[in-house]
């Protein structure tokens, strides 16, 4: 075939100056030309009555090919001369730009998906969900429909009077999953019922029966389709089908991924990036604590609970570790005392207590998260460590819940943004490396902090050293980290397994 090389790319310099915030060449052209030009859907039409590109007259095609040559060269001449002014060039062109293509051979690959495993998981979950069906309708003392959240509502809260309900600006009671989790921690059955029904059938209508659609008839593989453009810290997207957000926490989740599988001859490797963020944290914040437990191996969520609350790490026990760790990732994501207390189930005192102690014992932590509010606020953005900029415009709004939420995400996305740099970068780098190596692996997916590959099997002691190598060297020479990067790689014949 004829490999597409790209020049540039005008969606992909707009993101590098202003993130997310444009998604088709229409929009940048109605906004950067004042001439949003011909829309496709104007040629051949929606739904039912859609035409193909080939029945459009060809004067038509012609006006809209030409305006469309036009209207990107224009943009070309307003974005780049951006790109030198506003010094985001190096970001552009090492990172944004060398990407597409290795994407775009991903997408190509796509990875093997068993119809079989899948319909065994659709009819195991249909079951159990009937199941939870007939209990639920046990446990209320009547029918409802499950799905309808103004029946469950009624029956929680107006029929058998639990407490905590809370209704929404339509009057209607509140059924939410925080709502849900909250009254099943508190022992009511139907609660926990309801839970459980929904994660099964959630399952089903998003993975089991559902993939199947999307397994190409030619090549018998999933081929998604991912977006390096519409993320706020820099992280991909993947959708037709979405794979970015595939449980894994729970042991359904897990078995969806079983159905993802190595081709005959073939085996599965995944290469998964450990605690990233709390290592970019503890370089970004200057941490010596978390670097010291980071360099000698330690675990660092028994070794935080250790300095916060005294005990020592051997024969810990695991409540506490736990405490720890959601403290650990809490933290990362601007948590509150009240959202830490939910998490936990313990008293709002009592987490604020555990906050308080957190940052007395690693006070950088705090000083970071003060230094990005009044950056955020100072600026209108936030930076990775590789220079790029995360946009908030409503970072000073009148609104405190918007400028709350500002604060937040000013904490977590240099963090984010600069572990995913980090992933992109080991992505461009994976391919030559390989290469090199005279090793014949395909990458094919990626999902956050997470590399799958396909090899051919017996080559698996060979492939990993050098994929992990890779990646954990990925931030260099641009970034020298003062934290080790580690990562977890193991090979299977289906994902699940190797992760």
């Amino acid at each position: 075939g004829v490999e597409v090389r790209s020049v540039d790319d005008n969606l992909l310099m707009s993101y590098s100056l202003d993130g997310p915030q444009f998604n088709t060449m229409g929009e940048l052209a109605a906004h950067w030309l004042d001439h949003a030009g011909l829309s496709i859907k104007d040629l051949i039409g929606t739904g039912k009555n859609q035409k193909t590109f080939a029945q459009v007259d060809i004067e038509a095609a012609a006006k809209y090919a030409a305006e469309d040559a036009d209207l990107t060269f224009r943009l070309w001449h307003v974005l780049k001369p951006r790109l030198v002014a506003e010094n985001m060039t190096t970001l552009y062109e090492t990172i944004e730009r060398p990407l597409a293509p290795v994407l775009a051979r991903m997408e190509g690959r796509g990875i093997t998906v068993d119809r079989q495993i899948l319909s065994r998981l659709s009819g195991d979950f249909a079951q159990r969900a009937a199941a939870l069906e007939a209990e639920a309708y046990e446990l209320a003392g009547s029918n409802f429909n499950l799905g309808s959240p103004k029946q469950l509502g009624e029956i929680l809260f107006d029929r058998m009077k639990l407490p905590g309900g809370t209704k929404t600006k339509t009057g209607a009671w509140s059924t939410g999953a925080d709502v849900l989790e909250d009254l099943a921690t508190q022992g009511i059955p139907l609660a926990r019922t309801i839970v459980d029904w929904r994660q099964l059938t959630k399952l089903m209508g998003t993975y089991t029966d559902t993939l199947p659609q999307y397994i190409n008839a030619r090549t018998r593989r999933v081929h998604t389709t991912y977006s390096q453009h519409s993320v706020l810290t820099g992280r991909l997207s993947s959708n037709d089908p979405n794979l970015q957000n595939i449980p894994v926490r729970t042991e359904d989740g897990r078995k969806i991924r079983t159905a993802f599988v190595a081709a005959p001859g073939k085996t599965l490797i995944s290469a998964d990036y450990s605690q990233i963020e709390l290592r970019v944290l503890a370089h970004i914040a200057d941490i010596q604590a978390l670097k010291d437990a980071f360099e000698e191996g330690l675990d660092i969520h028994a070794m935080t609970a250790s300095e916060m609350f005294k005990v020592p790490i051997e024969g810990m026990p695991s409540d506490v570790r736990r405490r720890a760790k959601a403290i650990n990732f809490g933290i990362i994501y601007g948590i509150s005392a009240f959202g830490l207390a939910n998490q936990l189930g313990i008293d709002r005192s009592e987490a604020g207590d555990y906050i308080k102690t957190y940052f007395a014992r690693f006070p950088g932590i705090k000083d970071y998260m003060d230094e990005q509010r009044r950056r955020v606020k100072a600026d209108g953005f936030v930076s990775t460590i590789f220079g790029r900029k995360i946009n908030f415009p409503n970072a000073n709004s009148s609104h405190a819940a918007e400028r709350s939420f500002v604060e937040r995400a000013s904490i977590n996305a240099p963090i984010q943004g600069s572990a995913a740099d980090i992933i992109r970068r080991a992505m461009i780098r994976m391919e030559p490396a390989l290469k090199s190596a005279g090793i014949a692996a395909d990458m094919l997916l990626q999902v956050h902090d997470e590399l799958i590959f396909e090899v051919p099997s017996g080559t698996e002691d060979t492939a990993i050293p050098a994929i992990v190598a890779t990646m954990e060297g990925a931030a260099a020479p641009a970034v020298n980290l003062t934290v080790p990067i580690r990562v977890d790689a193991h090979a299977a014949q289906d994902w699940d397994g190797a992760h």
